[in-house]
């Protein structure tokens, strides 16, 4: 039976990256290797749209990027210097070739692109809205919405179109979009998910990260701003601020876990940033222990920062096998329960007699932390203690990271005594609030105003949940539906 691995799903996943230039001989393929550098926010599809001045091109496929854009086939009729790429990661359930994006239409002014990162939290709503007007839809994606609200709007130009739309939805989004003569990058008013501009000579780039500029050797010019459109033509770059302003709320978790640790966020290493985290975790729940070992591959950075504030050494005592997929082979019971093993193996030298500190960015479902106790028990270790460079995830997500519903998450239903029980640890601790955001330069969490979206560890939503509250068996029926 082919099945997926259960061990992965234990993590919080970003379900998109999207990526766009324009002015670049061989667009497509540039995009292609933006791609590559992005593909840990989505695994399970792909696809890019180009533009040769006369006509658009569009190849959509399930799998990743290297499966599908590296053959001579695919990329020859991706002609033209404009291109916009988009992967994504599909929360549950099948994913369908139909919800592969970019999204293409056309339009009474022609040909139109689009890639979303995030989650529109009002899409149910609005989609029930215009399907009673008549609107068509081929999806099951909220960012076929926009599509359809730009279509039914009363401005003429994409751009005036593209507002009209964006102003009615709710939520969080970074979206790329295209054009015959132009790429549009804009980031919603709270600035949720991420977007940077970069310039490869003459040739402005869009992307969701900076190491997807690194990859094709653009320069990092600057973050899109929360609220900013900015529209790409052969004339340069023009930035329109269309929205009411709104305080910044940046997701936090992209510090923690999601975005790649050699990229700029928002102006910050995200390496130097986790290792931070660390430290402020040794400083706030130290004990006394031999070494120090990251879960690989996320907990690596803040296990450094935690062995340079306690002075224990820091060691690779699990080993991880990076040529095991989502996807493998379970024929019998007994196999499946050794799942965790084709990823991760005990370095039983740096473990046996010790006592160990296991440092991970979160803990979600409790699967991998039960196994990864269990691991370090069997290699001989004296003690294990857990440490996690996240508060507690308590809350489901709704502004585009794939969370279970929060029946389903450990600390949810759990006290931190309850789940140190559960996954059978010496101790567990999590960073706090306060200490996650004076990793972050601040002074701590201001409660009467967030300076970041923490809602999966406060449940402190700064975007409406009209869909959610407005849905018939509320959370999981909002998830279910948009997991469709």
């Amino acid at each position: 039976m082919l099945t997926t691995n259960p061990f992965d799903d234990d993590k919080l996943r970003e379900e998109c990256g999207v990526f766009g230039i324009l002015g670049a001989t061989d667009a497509a393929a540039l995009v292609a290797l933006g791609l590559h550098a992005l593909q840990h926010r989505g695994q399970e599809s792909a696809g890019i749209v180009a533009f040769d001045g006369e006509h658009f091109a569009v190849h959509r496929a399930l799998g990743q990027v290297g499966d599908n854009f590296s053959s001579e086939a695919v990329m020859r009729p991706l002609k033209g210097n404009a291109a916009i790429g988009h992967v994504r990661y599909a929360t549950t359930g099948d994913t369908a070739l139909r919800n592969v994006q970019p999204l293409f239409a056309d339009f009474e002014f022609g040909g139109f692109g689009l890639a979303h990162n995030g989650n529109l939290t009002n899409a149910m709503t609005l989609r029930r809205q215009l399907v009673r007007r008549g609107c068509l839809f081929q999806s099951t994606t909220d960012t076929e919405v926009i599509v359809h609200l730009m279509a039914t709007a009363r401005g003429g130009s994409v751009i005036d179109r593209m507002v009209e739309a964006l102003r009615q939805v709710e939520g969080a989004y970074s979206l790329v979009a295209m054009a015959k003569d132009q790429i549009i990058g804009v980031r919603d008013p709270r600035g949720v998910r991420p977007l940077v501009l970069g310039m490869l000579g003459d040739a402005p780039v869009l992307a969701s990260e900076t190491c997807a500029l690194d990859i094709i050797g653009a320069e990092f010019v600057r973050d899109i701003e929360p609220g900013e459109m900015v529209v790409l033509t052969a004339a340069g770059v023009q930035s329109l601020r269309p929205f009411q302003p709104e305080k910044s709320r940046f997701c936090i978790f992209e510090y923690i876990y999601f975005a790649r640790p050699d990229s700029l966020v928002e102006g910050s290493s995200v390496y130097k940033v986790r290792k931070a985290i660390g430290a402020h975790l040794a400083q706030e729940s130290h004990v006394d222990a031999d070494v120090i070992i990251p879960v690989p591959d996320s907990g690596v950075p803040a296990a450094i920062g935690y062995a340079e504030e306690s002075g224990i050494p820091f060691e690779l005592g699990i080993i991880r096998n990076h040529y095991v997929g989502r996807t493998f082979i379970q024929p019998t019971d007994k196999i499946r329960h050794l799942g965790v093993k084709l990823k991760h193996n005990a370095n039983r030298h740096y473990i046996q007699g010790k006592r160990v500190i296991l440092v991970d960015d979160s803990i979600v479902r409790g699967t991998t932390s039960v196994k990864i106790v269990e691991m370090m028990r069997a290699a001989g270790a004296k003690e294990v203690h857990m440490r996690i460079s996240s508060p507690p995830t308590r809350h489901s997500c709704f502004y585009g990271i794939d969370t279970p519903e929060k029946e389903k998450l450990l600390a949810h239903k759990l006290s931190v005594e309850e789940m140190n029980r559960y996954i059978g640890s010496d101790s567990l601790a999590f960073i706090s609030n306060d200490g996650l955001y004076k990793a972050l330069g601040h002074a701590g969490r201001d409660a009467s105003g967030p300076q970041y979206c923490d809602a999966c560890f406060t449940g402190d939503y700064p975007i409406p949940l009209t869909d959610y509250e407005g849905t018939p068996g509320g959370e999981v029926a909002f998830l279910a539906e948009r997991r469709a």
